[in-house]
């Protein structure tokens, strides 16, 4: 299954927990383990804090100013931080199903980290059911 996102700036943090919550449930997955894999060089996924959005923009502040756009990179295409960015963060995350759910902290949401945008990317999402006898 594919989940597409849509950037709207260079550097974005897009909470998608909702969207993977539901192709969750529409493929009636009660327990097991959800993959999310971004396929793109220049883009990542993490969990972190959704409650309040001051944190998402704090992590791309801190991450802007340790990987500065304007640098002496000698990648051609001119969008070195966003690889570098993207190798930081990491292009998967793994996290178990019960009852139906993800299982996430109280304040944890799922977040696509664009790095070179705006764009349309795509987070492959693959879906094991637990297959065990009470």
């Amino acid at each position: 299954m594919i989940c597409t996102v849509k950037s709207k700036t260079q550097t974005e943090l897009i909470d998608i927990t909702r969207n993977i919550q539901d192709i969750i449930v529409s493929a009636g997955i009660a327990e097991g383990v959800c993959m999310l894999y971004v396929p793109h060089t220049t883009a990542a996924i993490t969990i972190n804090e959704s409650a309040d959005p001051s944190v998402k923009n704090d992590i791309l502040m801190i991450l802007n100013e340790v990987i500065p756009w304007k640098a002496a990179y000698r990648h051609l295409e001119g969008n070195s931080p966003a690889h570098i960015k993207s190798t930081l963060v990491g292009p998967s995350e793994l996290i178990a199903i019960e009852n139906g759910r993800l299982v996430l902290g109280t304040w944890q949401g799922i977040f696509f980290c664009e790095f070179d945008g705006p764009r349309t990317r795509k987070v492959h999402v693959r879906l094991l059911k637990e297959n065990f006898q009470r």
